[in-house]
Parts: C-alpha cells; sequence; structure tokens
C-alpha cells in the first residue's frame, strides 16, 4: 500500500528530528525545502496545505507553468535549484525568491540588471565530473566581490551538488568541505543534502536540504537526481 503525503512528511520530519539532535543541532536552523520538479501545481498546494512552505524548482519555464495555479499560496518560498541559463535571468526573478545556483559573474550581473530584490546563494563546484555546474573554490573571493557590488542581489550562502552515490558517508566530505568555505567567507547559508543524505548533511551543517523523492515518491518521468 502506498503512503499518503503527509505520512512520507512525517518520515522526513523524524529524520530531521533526529539528525540535529544527533548534531547538538535545533530544528529551526534547518529549512526543508521540497523539490517539485516535474510533479504538478496540485502537489505543491497539497504540501502547502500540509504545512511545507519552501518549494524548490530546477526548470524555469516548467515552474512558469505551474506558477499561475499557485497563486493563493500567499507566504510559500520558491527556490531556483537548477541550472540557469543566462535568457531565462528575467523570467526567473519575477518566479523565485531565493536563486540558488548563481555560478558566474555574468550570471550575477543578469540578475541584478532585472532590478527586483532577490536571494542569491553560490554554487561550489567541489568534484571533476563534468556533468556538474558550479565555481570552483577558488573562485569565491572575486565571485563574492562581483554579487556584492550587485544593489539587487543579497548574498546569503553557497549550495553544492556532489557526485550521486547512494553511502551517504561518500557525500558527506563534501558536505565537510562546503561548511569549511562557508566558515571562511561568512557566509550563514548552507545548501546541501538530498533524500537519501540529508543526515549527514545536517551533521555537517546544512541550513537548506533538498528533498523530492523522499516527499513525492518516484518523479513521473525520468530526470536528474534532486
Amino acid at each position: 500500500m502506498s503512503t499518503s503525503l503527509a505520512e512520507r512528511m512525517d518520515q522526513v520530519e523524524h529524520r530531521i528530528q533526529t539528525a540535529v539532535g544527533r548534531a547538538g543541532r535545533t530544528r529551526d536552523q534547518v529549512t526543508l525545502v521540497a523539490v517539485t520538479k516535474k510533479f504538478p501545481a496540485a502537489a505543491i498546494c497539497e504540501a502547502y496545505s500540509l504545512g511545507l512552505r519552501v518549494f524548490g524548482e530546477n526548470y524555469v519555464q516548467e515552474f512558469a507553468e505551474k506558477h499561475p495555479a499557485l497563486s493563493g499560496l500567499a507566504d510559500a518560498q520558491f527556490h531556483f535549484i537548477g541550472h540557469l541559463q543566462s535568457n531565462k535571468t528575467r523570467l526567473a526573478t519575477e518566479l523565485f525568491h531565493a536563486i540558488e545556483t548563481v555560478d558566474s559573474e555574468k550570471l550575477a550581473r543578469r540578475l541584478n540588471e532585472a532590478g527586483k530584490p532577490l536571494e542569491v546563494m553560490i554554487e561550489v563546484k567541489l568534484s571533476p565530473e563534468g556533468t556538474k555546474a558550479g565555481a570552483a573554490p577558488e573562485e569565491l573571493p572575486g565571485l563574492m566581490d562581483a554579487i556584492r557590488a550587485c544593489p539587487n542581489l543579497k548574498l546569503t550562502g553557497l549550495m553544492t551538488m556532489p557526485p550521486w552515490n547512494p553511502d551517504p558517508e561518500t557525500t558527506r566530505p563534501f558536505f565537510r568541505r562546503l561548511a569549511e568555505l562557508a566558515r571562511i567567507h561568512q557566509l550563514p547559508k548552507l545548501s546541501m543534502g538530498m533524500s537519501h543524505d540529508l543526515e549527514a548533511a545536517i551533521e555537517e551543517g546544512a541550513t537548506h536540504i533538498r528533498v523530492g523523492t523522499a516527499l513525492f515518491g518516484p518523479r513521473p518521468k525520468a530526470s536528474a537526481q534532486e
């Protein structure tokens, strides 16, 4: 028998509570970002009705099509967590409250030029994996300066997407490295960890975990890991 969204939310919440307890942290230090790419607007509305407030999407055009059906979700926050093409920046600033995947000065300038106040995080590439985007750690000082020179952008943290591995202990070093970079650069937010490794991410300091499959089940059609 399949479980309901409410039941899966309870399961994820239990995992979060256990992890923050083990890490000596408090629950309010971790934001659950519900990843809803490939799921319909109705799934977002159901999750909202059950108490979720922060949602992550990977594709600007897909979310633009859902957005009209979400106008009644007054205090919902929508984060963009995918690779952002520079020709989609203006639309992205109209749809999203935060962009977690800024990885170049050019992208920062384009977002700033849209003229809307926007929270941003820098996506950091911590592995040589060719399919992963992000700025290299050594590029952070220059990119941070460039973002802070943009009056419409507020830089709050770092985000990363480690190479996929079912073993959380394999991805833990990537989380630890991102936390170290955040401390060095004095950035308060860390977006890292997904359905299978959220505990390791929380134990290493995640403030935002991006969870899709554990909440909504398998996606309607094949897509990349959230």
